[in-house]
C-alpha cells in the first residue's frame, strides 16, 4: 500500500483510534529494533503467514533509511529450494535472545509448539511483540501487543498496513518521544544553522 493510500486510509479512521495505535506500536517497534542494530524476526500461525507484512516492512526499511526494519520471516513449512529469504523455519525461534525482536502476528491461537518456542525467546531475552486476533495467552507472551477482534472498524491486514508505515516513517510519535533522538536534534540544529538570518529593520 502506499503512501497516499495510507494517507486516505488514516482519513477515513479519523475519530477511531486505530491510527495512533498503530503509531504507538509502530513506535515501540522502531525502538526495539533500530538501535540493536536489527534483529527482527516475524512469524505467523500455520495458517497465516505473514509475508505481507514482511514485503512491506522491507519496503519501509528501504524507503526510510532505517534497514533494521527489514525482518526475517520465520516459516511454519520451509521447501527445498525455496530462495534464502523464504527458507528461514521455526528453528529459528530456539536461536532468538537478547537484541531480538519477534513479532508474532496471529489472528488465531498459533499451536502449542510455535508458542513454546516464543516463551523461550522470551526468557532467553527477546523482545515479545504481537498483532493479535485477542487471544489471551498470545497477549501473555508480549511484551506490548496491538490487538484487532471482530468486530472492529478495521481487520489485522489493514492494521498491519498502518503500523508498517508508521513504522517507516521519519519522525516517531508524539506520544513515544521522550527524549529526541540524536538525529532529529541534529536535524533541527542544521536547519537554525542553515537558514536565513532574520530581517534587520
Amino acid at each position: 500500500m502506499d503512501a497516499v493510500r495510507v494517507a486516505l486510509l488514516r482519513e477515513v479512521l479519523t475519530g477511531t483510534a486505530w491510527p495512533e495505535a498503530a503509531r504507538r506500536f509502530a513506535g515501540v517497534l522502531r525502538s526495539s529494533v533500530v538501535p540493536q542494530g536489527g534483529g527482527l524476526l516475524l512469524v505467523g500461525t500455520a495458517a497465516y503467514e505473514p509475508w505481507h507484512l514482511a514485503a512491506h516492512l522491507v519496503d519501509e526499511a528501504a524507503w526510510s533509511g532505517q534497514p533494521e526494519l527489514a525482518p526475517t520471516l520465520v516459516r511454519h513449512r520451509v521447501r527445498s529450494g525455496d530462495p534464502a529469504h523464504l527458507a528461514v523455519g521455526l528453528g529459528r525461534l530456539a536461536a532468538a535472545g537478547r537484541g531480538e525482536t519477534l513479532l508474532v502476528v496471529a489472528p488465531q491461537r498459533p499451536d502449542a509448539g510455535v508458542l513454546e518456542r516464543v516463551h523461550d525467546a522470551r526468557r532467553s531475552g527477546a523482545t515479545v511483540l504481537a498483532l493479535d486476533g485477542g487471544d489471551a495467552e498470545v497477549r501473555g507472551l508480549a511484551h506490548e501487543g496491538l490487538t484487532v477482534q471482530g468486530g472492529a472498524e478495521v481487520d489485522l491486514d489493514t492494521v498491519q498496513h498502518l503500523v508498517s508505515a508508521a513504522a517507516g516513517e521519519n519522525s516517531l510519535p508524539p506520544a513515544s518521544r521522550g527524549r529526541r533522538r540524536f538525529r532529529d536534534r541534529l536535524s533541527r540544529l542544521a536547519d537554525q544553522l542553515t537558514a536565513p538570518p532574520p530581517p534587520r529593520w
